[in-house]
C-alpha cells in the first residue's frame, strides 16, 4: 500500500472504484476472501489476458461461498429467534409488562394525558432502539430531533403500540420479531429474526 500514490484523478478514482468494491464484498457475507487473488482476478480483466482458472472452476468455487454464506446465515437466523423467543418469554413473566394478544409487549414509563392517535393520522416521536442485547441500532434521542411519520408507516408493533399510547406518554416497547422485520432484517444493523426494544415517547399527532 505504501507504494501506491493517490495524486492524479486516475488514481484517487481507482481506488474509489476498489474501495466501493470492497465494501460490497465485505457485506456480501462471503467468507474467506483472499485480497491477492481478488487483486489478480482484477488485473487479469482490466489487461484482457487470459483467466488463470477455467470459468467452470471459478463458477464451483463461488457456487461453494454462497452455499456456505446461505448455511451460516440460516444458522445465524436460527439462533436469532430462539434468542428472541427466551428474552420475551422471560420479559413477559415481569408485573410491569402488559402482553398483548398480538405478543406485543409493552411498559408504561410514564402515562400521557393527550389524545390517542388514530391510524389516518401522523405523529411526531422521539424514541431510542435496541436489540435483546443492548445494542443501539437508531436512536432520535442521540440525533436530538424528533421523527415525524404516518400511523401505519412504521413496523406493525409500532402501529398498534401507537394507537394506544396518548399524548405525553413513554413507553417502552418489547416487540417479537413477526412485528418488526421478520426473516429479512433491516440492513447490517437488525439481524433476522430479532426481537427489538424501543423506548417510545409520543410528541404530538400532526
Amino acid at each position: 500500500m505504501s507504494e501506491v500514490k493517490f495524486e492524479t484523478v486516475e488514481q484517487k478514482a481507482s481506488y474509489g472504484i476498489g474501495l466501493q468494491m470492497g465494501q460490497q464484498l465485505a457485506g456480501s457475507g462471503l467468507e474467506g476472501l483472499n485480497v491477492d487473488a481478488i487483486a489478480a482476478g482484477i488485473a487479469t480483466a482490466l489487461t484482457g489476458d487470459m483467466p488463470a482458472i477455467e470459468v467452470d472452476e471459478i463458477n464451483k468455487a463461488l457456487q461453494e461461498l454462497h452455499t456456505r454464506a446461505e448455511s451460516a446465515r440460516a444458522e445465524a437466523a436460527k439462533a436469532a429467534s430462539a434468542d428472541s423467543e427466551v428474552f420475551l418469554a422471560d420479559n413477559a413473566l415481569r408485573s410491569e409488562v402488559t402482553v398483548l394478544e398480538s405478543g406485543l409487549q409493552y411498559e408504561v414509563l410514564t402515562e400521557g394525558t393527550g389524545e390517542v392517535p388514530t391510524s389516518d393520522k401522523q405523529v411526531r416521536v422521539h424514541y431510542h432502539g435496541e436489540l435483546t442485547d443492548g445494542t443501539v441500532f437508531d436512536s432520535s434521542v442521540s440525533r436530538g430531533e424528533p421523527a415525524e411519520f404516518p400511523v401505519t408507516g412504521v413496523i406493525k408493533g409500532w402501529v398498534e403500540a401507537l394507537q394506544l399510547m396518548s399524548v405525553g406518554s413513554k413507553w417502552k416497547l418489547y416487540i417479537p420479531q413477526d412485528l418488526a422485520y421478520g426473516e429479512r432484517g433491516a440492513g447490517a444493523a437488525i439481524p433476522p429474526f430479532a426481537a427489538l426494544v424501543f423506548e417510545v415517547e409520543l410528541l404530538a399527532i400532526l
